[in-house]
């Protein structure tokens, strides 16, 4: 049974949130349980999500105030703490600067780590992948804590615990994992070994304000009022998706590959939940940017094929594309997949979909959210999107 701390809080106010984190630790065991996590002047590292760069009080990242209370629990424990992410566009220096991490980090003596310099690490008990480039601060911290924003995902269907850790892949190497690995199933194993080979020790989850529907950058700001903790990366990600309205955990393939590997503890069951009970916290028509579940078939060829005809494409959002040919540029599959056409005034993205790997980098890397999910004429019949 795996301890998870709900916490109800209503604002990003530093000292609040510092007292409810407090109090989910105390609900987690206290002194002891922070002692045991964090050995005294151990080297900790705290990934917060920094996806690209953004504002400070965009819902896209992780906000500047959770970091802050977390720094103040931590540096009791040890003066060696760092933090750092490598955002899927743009500078991560620029990142942490413009969302406010950076500036609370100097106040504190907390170091920023770049990200930039990776070691190969191999692994022997993998699900899939054997080796990986990994950031080296990541790699080498003694505690890693991660600091996800909780928000819908196109391709995971939820970001959270576990995909927040894809941010210790360096720079332009993780489009190099989405090209490897193009179905969902297989890129979410990749996500659960990434973990076991950075041994990510205790989640955060900074769920005051979330993200709903076109998620995970374009989406729209939800009050969802919570925070979620533990040690356990998938029993927070259960809760959280049961907040938001996956009743069946398992209908997300971060937790469906985690059940099936035995990696960690996904069910309800094998779960409990401390401090605010869960129907309390339920959101109210939340927009999940993916209905839950999968097609799995024995057969991958069969897979592969009827992939192309139901599921979700990357659509553009006429009235909103500016041109700035952002979606091709992160693309993996470049220059095979998005070629900019002329369209009246302005350039606009074109999809070869046969090619297309839907990783959904353009509509998650799309600086105005011009680029949105959409299912193909057999996915709507089939009625995937009411899944």
């Amino acid at each position: 049974m795996e301890n998870v701390a709900l916490l109800k809080c209503e604002q990003y106010d530093v000292d609040l949130i510092e007292k409810k984190l407090r109090e989910g630790f105390e609900l987690l065991g206290g002194d002891d349980f922070l002692r045991k996590l964090i050995p005294k002047d151990s080297k900790v590292l705290l990934k917060p999500n920094m996806l690209s760069v953004e504002s400070k009080e965009s819902p896209v990242v992780t906000h500047y105030s959770v970091f802050e209370a977390v720094i103040r629990i931590v540096k009791e424990y040890s003066n060696y703490v760092s933090f750092g992410d490598s955002p899927g566009f743009g500078d991560s220096r620029k990142a942490a600067e413009k969302s406010g991490l950076m500036e609370v980090a100097d106040r504190y003596g907390v170091k920023f780590e770049d990200f930039k310099e990776s070691v190969h690490v191999r692994l022997d008990n993998s699900i899939l992948c054997k080796s990986w480039n990994v950031a080296k601060a990541a790699y080498e911290a003694e505690v890693v804590i991660t600091l996800p924003k909780l928000k819908t995902h196109a391709m995971a269907y939820y970001t959270g615990a576990v995909k927040n850790q894809f941010g210790c892949i360096p720079g332009t190497q993780k489009a190099t994992w989405h090209t490897r690995m193009p179905d969902a199933n297989n890129f979410c194993k990749m996500l659960l070994d990434l973990n076991t080979a950075v041994g990510t020790n205790f989640a955060i989850v900074d769920g005051i304000i979330a993200m709903e529907g076109n998620g995970p950058k374009s989406g729209q700001a939800y009050n969802l009022n919570t925070l979620i903790m533990g040690q356990s990366l998938t029993a927070v990600d259960s809760t959280a998706v049961r907040l938001i309205g996956y009743d069946n955990p398992l209908d997300t393939p971060v937790l469906k590959e985690a059940y099936d590997s035995k990696w960690g503890v996904v069910l309800p069951k094998d779960i409990n939940i401390l401090g605010e009970k869960l129907d309390d916290m339920k959101a109210k028509n939340f927009k999940l940017c993916r209905k839950g579940g999968n097609f799995y078939f024995i057969n991958p060829a069969v897979t592969n094929f009827l992939r192309g005809m139901i599921a979700p494409n990357p659509t553009l959002i006429q009235g909103k594309c500016i041109g700035c040919g952002r979606c091709a540029e992160v693309c993996p599959e470049k220059p095979s997949v998005i070629t900019m056409v002329k369209n009246v005034d302005k350039l606009n993205p074109k999809w070869n979909m046969n090619e297309c790997i839907r990783c959904f980098c353009c509509q998650e890397l799309c600086p105005v959210g011009a680029i949105e999910t959409k299912y193909s004429t057999l996915g709507r019949l089939l009625k995937l999107n009411k899944r």
